[in-house]
């Protein structure tokens, strides 16, 4: 074989060898890219299902077992759950013993507005109203709610409340039986010795149907339940825990 062919045969060689490279380069760049791709498409995926995660926990019902903030009755019959001090925001809660939705939000929000209001981060006022006007859903919700007025505050108060919503009636039957409610009342924590005559005598069922009657009319009351933040309804964000909690602290930074 001459020079020129052996010259000829080793630039042959070179060029196959740099192909061969570039080839070989080119893959790598390729296996790179998609490890890079697989990589932020695993770090995106992860990212949501952080938030989804984190958005699932805050709006998940919570259960809250710690102090209550003080729990009074006012002159007018509404009762106010707050710290001392606090004024704003007001957190106004209208509701009706005997109606599901009310049951449902506070299984989904109640123990969020007792957390919030023992932070001394809102004032709440609760409005126990007696809406219904057929029987047995009136009877059965007056007699619920007289008999947590012969509870002047306090946790038996609460407890005494959280329990009438548990008990809740099936719509269409009679429910809260006085001897049934004397004995939640007892079991609340309730130590005053004259509530059981309070309850079986409903005492203050008179009272009861003018504060509601008022109630509905000056607040403008067309539905349970009602929940209103300074005043402004919060529609279906009340049953969010999550949201509920973030239009407190909203207005509390605004009050601020």
């Amino acid at each position: 074989m001459g020079n020129a062919a052996r010259k000829a045969e080793r630039r042959a060689t070179r060029e196959k060898i740099r192909a061969q490279r570039e080839q070989e380069l080119r893959r790598e760049q390729r296996r790179r890219q998609v490890t890079i791709t697989l990589s932020v498409i695993g770090v995106l995926v992860l990212i949501v299902g952080i938030v989804a995660l984190w958005q699932s926990t805050r709006n998940r019902s919570e259960v809250y077992a710690g102090e209550l903030a003080p729990i009074s009755r006012t002159g007018q019959g509404d009762v106010v759950m707050a710290k001392p001090g606090v004024e704003k925001p007001v957190l106004d809660i209208y509701e009706d013993f005997q109606c599901p939705y009310c049951k449902l939000f506070e299984e989904s929000s109640g123990d969020t507005v007792k957390r919030l209001a023992a932070e001394g981060k809102v004032k709440v006022v609760y409005h126990p109203i007696t809406l219904f006007s057929n029987e047995p859903l009136k009877g059965n919700s007056l007699r619920a709610a007289t008999a947590l007025r012969c509870v002047p505050g306090g946790r038996p108060w609460m407890n005494l409340h959280d329990r009438l919503f548990a008990e809740q009636p099936a719509e269409g039957t009679v429910g809260f039986a006085v001897d049934q409610m004397v004995a939640w009342g007892k079991e609340a924590g309730v130590t005053d010795p004259g509530f059981e005559q309070c309850v079986r005598g409903q005492r203050d069922a008179a009272q009861q149907l003018t504060y509601s009657a008022e109630t509905i009319k000056n607040d403008k009351v067309e539905g349970t339940p009602l929940v209103r933040l300074d005043g402004k309804d919060l529609g279906d964000a009340a049953y969010v825990p999550g949201e509920l909690e973030k239009a407190v602290l909203d207005a509390q930074a605004a009050a601020k």
